[in-house]
């Protein structure tokens, strides 16, 4: 997993999975932009990423506005010179108050799928021409199981990571000829805020009753995941890494499960 002196871009990284993935790229020798909607949580990133030797350039970006993902691809390209891996993770799962609501509405739908999958489209959209004139680049989209399998409790997520799975293939056809590689990761059961604020949900909805967030997750994990456990924000970078890495050059268009079984397709 090798991308010493590689340049990578990793959108959501001020926290949970994208925090990791950043880590992991820079043990694994990449410098790193550190992107992100709340700037003090990036720059916390940045304290991280130089501990492990590499270089970090902390900025707020919202990946919903054009601008501002073009201001931060030509801050990265003055700080670094080149753009060799983007690592597309920032995500939402609902506007405020979604908890609440037993269906997402209508500005739940909007927001989802203008971080989700637009704010993908945009950020590969602004760095893609950069990769296609050096004839290298690596892009690694962060879907879900839930656009695998669907999810009960918000299905406006889950359509929306199904998206990011099929945007993933057709950028892969897109660029293969520029020497661009691009796959995804879906992850499983991660335990991060994300997932206990759905965790807290499912208990409110009646479909766990009577125990906390954190033992209706475990025991959703119990009941769906061969391997018996959750799965680690380390175990969903480390795979990043392999597909930003020329380990994995001869690899494009594919979408891989990192749930401990819990879809197996």
């Amino acid at each position: 997993m090798d991308v010493t002196d590689k340049v990578a871009i990793v959108t959501g990284s001020g926290r949970g999975i994208g925090r990791a993935i950043a880590a992991v790229l820079a043990r694994n020798g990449a410098n790193l932009v550190i992107a992100d909607i709340n700037e003090e949580d990036a720059k916390a990133v940045e304290e991280d990423v130089e501990i492990l030797g590499s270089r970090a350039l902390p900025l707020r970006v919202d990946v919903t506005d054009q601008s501002s993902v073009d201001e931060m691809v030509e801050k990265a390209l003055k700080e670094f010179g080149q753009i060799d891996i983007v690592v597309n993770n920032a995500g939402i799962i609902g506007t405020p108050g979604w908890e609440e609501r037993m269906t997402p509405n209508e500005a739940d739908w909007d927001s989802i799928y203008a971080v989700n999958v637009k704010g993908i489209a945009k950020v590969t959209g602004a760095v893609v021409e950069h990769m296609k004139a050096q004839e290298y680049g690596k892009i690694v989209n962060i879907a879900s199981v839930a656009g695998r399998r669907g999810t009960r409790t918000n299905f406006a997520y889950g359509a929306s990571k199904a998206a990011v799975i099929n945007l993933t293939k057709c950028f892969a056809l897109e660029y293969a000829s520029h020497g661009i590689n691009v796959n995804c990761v879906c992850p499983g059961q991660v335990w991060t805020k994300m997932w206990e604020r759905i965790a807290s949900r499912r208990v409110g909805m009646g479909i766990d009753e009577g125990v906390s967030p954190r033992e209706a997750f475990d025991g959703f994990i119990k009941t769906s995941t061969p391997l018996g456990r959750d799965q680690t924000p380390e175990e969903i970078a480390n795979t990043v890494a392999f597909f930003a890495s020329d380990a994995a050059s001869g690899i494009t268009g594919q979408a891989l499960n990192v749930d401990g079984g819990f879809s197996m397709d």
